[in-house]
């Protein structure tokens, strides 16, 4: 507190402090900060000066677009991915309790375990973040919305049933989840505007970039809960998505796009990456067994695509690398390497 008040006050004389590179956390705390930091910034013109770091998004791009903009390199950073995890000797071989534990740091750096986590992130970061956000009038509401949104996690985005159950207007719901996108809670992925001649569907599918937290808004705090197959399959399915739209942010991938494709008669693939000189294709399974009928949708929309490029890749949730004349079979675990 007396550090954040002597920046607020006096910011000149704060940042007249450091002599060398600083990294100044939960920055959008100070914006008064920011008109300072580009005038020594312009004096200078040494790179890499400040690293200002926070937990509020919105608020944080706002200073940086009003004061620093042209001067900034932006970096998002997500919850672990897979390798980073498993370069500290921290990654479950097991999916199962990795999915449940999910990916944020201070369970791992703080040794927190997921059923303390979770609820106080909701309570003190959720809740808190995002109401500074927009102005939510009626708290329990938006609670039932974000469990109503984990319910529908990997299913296409229905805002009106999510709105009718929940007892809200569309606008509302809309205005909700932007909000829990713009906090990194949620993401869409969009489908894939190429149709080969069929009707396809337009509609985008809900994720939540951390499993662990999913987990916890479904009430699945332990192994046995997920033998439910379907949830089982949806939990995991989500776990992979997420896990290339961190790799994305954690390597600077700017080029390369993730959509999902699906047609009216129920043809699907999961994952579909984009990048400058490689497409790839994604069957997302959470059976440990490989078999030649889960590559059935990679074939076929490799048949109506005709792209020599097409990479295919069968995600599962086995160790066993095989490389087959249909596509490769990757442990999810390698998934991204």
């Amino acid at each position: 507190p007396d550090m954040r008040d002597f920046a607020e006050k006096d910011p000149r004389g704060f940042l007249k402090q450091f002599s060398e590179n600083v990294i100044l956390d939960e920055a959008q705390r100070a914006p008064q900060l920011f008109s300072y930091i580009q005038g020594i910034v312009d004096d200078s013109g040494k790179m890499g000066q400040f690293i200002l770091s926070g937990s509020q998004n919105f608020h944080l791009m706002q200073s940086i677009t009003q004061s620093l903009a042209g001067r900034v390199a932006i970096f998002k950073l997500m919850p672990f991915d897979f390798q980073e995890l498993k370069s500290a000797d921290l990654l479950n071989s097991n999916y199962i309790p990795q999915i449940i534990k999910g990916f944020y740091p201070a369970i791992y750096d703080r040794n927190i375990q997921p059923e303390t986590f979770y609820p106080n992130y909701i309570e003190t970061y959720v809740q808190r973040d995002v109401s500074q956000l927009i102005a939510i009038k009626d708290m329990r509401a938006f609670q039932r919305f974000i469990a109503l949104c984990a319910t529908r996690a990997g299913q296409l985005l229905s805002l009106n049933g999510i709105a009718n159950e929940c007892g809200i207007s569309q606008p509302t719901a809309k205005s909700w989840l932007s909000a829990l996108e713009n906090s990194y809670i949620v993401f869409l992925l969009y489908p894939f505007h190429k149709n080969f001649s069929k009707r396809i569907v337009k509609t985008p599918k809900l994720y939540f970039y951390d499993t662990g937290l999913l987990s916890y808004l479904l009430k699945i705090n332990d192994e046995t809960r997920l033998f439910n197959q379907s949830i089982k399959g949806a939990l995991f399915e989500n776990m992979i998505i997420a896990e290339q739209i961190k790799r994305m942010h954690h390597k600077d991938e700017r080029q390369t796009d993730v959509w999902f494709w699906r047609d009216s008669e129920g043809n699907e693939v999961d994952l579909l990456i984009q990048r400058p000189k490689q497409h790839e294709i994604v069957e997302i399974k959470a059976t440990a067994t490989i078999s030649s009928k889960l590559f059935d949708g990679l074939n076929n929309f490799a048949t109506l695509a005709n792209d020599s490029r097409l990479v295919k890749t069968l995600v599962y949730g086995g160790t066993e690398y095989q490389q087959r004349s249909t596509g490769n079979a990757v442990p999810w675990y390698e998934f991204g390497k």
